[in-house]
């Protein structure tokens, strides 16, 4: 099956750290630098984050659509953690949309964290599909916030950020003179357990 580009639908509403965790790493106690500091933030995380993240995975909650040509059994979806199908639509030849029970599918995922939105067995595909990307399947994921609304994200990949952001406030410069590693070996040590690839 053709794999189509996932489209974001409702980005994260926050970053896995915040300025006050990134200055309190810097060591820094005036708000002058805020503004870059946010900024390094931000950077940070788009390096790692979603779909274009080389993590190939979200880190605080957002929501996708991933969208299919026709129907399988169990459709991919690409990126982790996901943790709920929020719809699937299907358009019919004639572009009308209808929306599919949600009893008639479940999310699953596999040993290597791969997700999937699988059709229960007894579920009969509709047919005369729309010539194209028919089937929209709208899903969240990332690493929720807990009851206390603080990040679950791994700390690992949170002192990546930091270790990022402290690395770029520190060496301004485009490149740094004498170094020849694209990351820090620390960051890379720190997020190489949560690499994975997209299906």
């Amino acid at each position: 099956m053709k794999m189509n580009r996932p489209v974001l639908i409702q980005a994260p509403e926050s970053f896995p750290v915040t300025l006050e965790e990134a200055k309190a790493h810097l060591r820094v106690d005036w708000d002058d630098e805020d503004g870059i500091i946010s900024a390094f933030i931000a950077a940070a995380v788009s390096y790692l984050d979603g779909w274009s993240g080389i993590l190939g995975r979200c880190l605080v909650e957002q929501t996708w659509r991933m969208d299919f040509s026709k129907f399988c059994r169990e459709l991919p979806l690409p990126l982790a953690p996901v943790t709920s199908i929020a719809s699937i639509t299907w358009r019919n030849a004639d572009g009308q949309t209808a929306t599919i029970d949600d009893d008639e599918y479940l999310l699953e995922v596999d040993s290597a964290g791969n997700s999937f939105a699988r059709f229960r067995n007894a579920y009969v595909f509709p047919s005369s599909l729309y010539e194209r990307d028919a089937i929209s399947v709208t899903f969240v994921a990332g690493y929720p916030a807990d009851e206390d609304d603080n990040s679950t994200v791994p700390g690992a990949l949170k002192v990546a950020i930091l270790l990022l952001v402290a690395e770029w406030f520190n060496n301004r410069e485009a490149s740094v003179p004498g170094s020849v590693a694209e990351l820090p070996f620390a960051v890379n040590a720190l997020i190489s357990p949560f690499r994975r690839m997209v299906l």
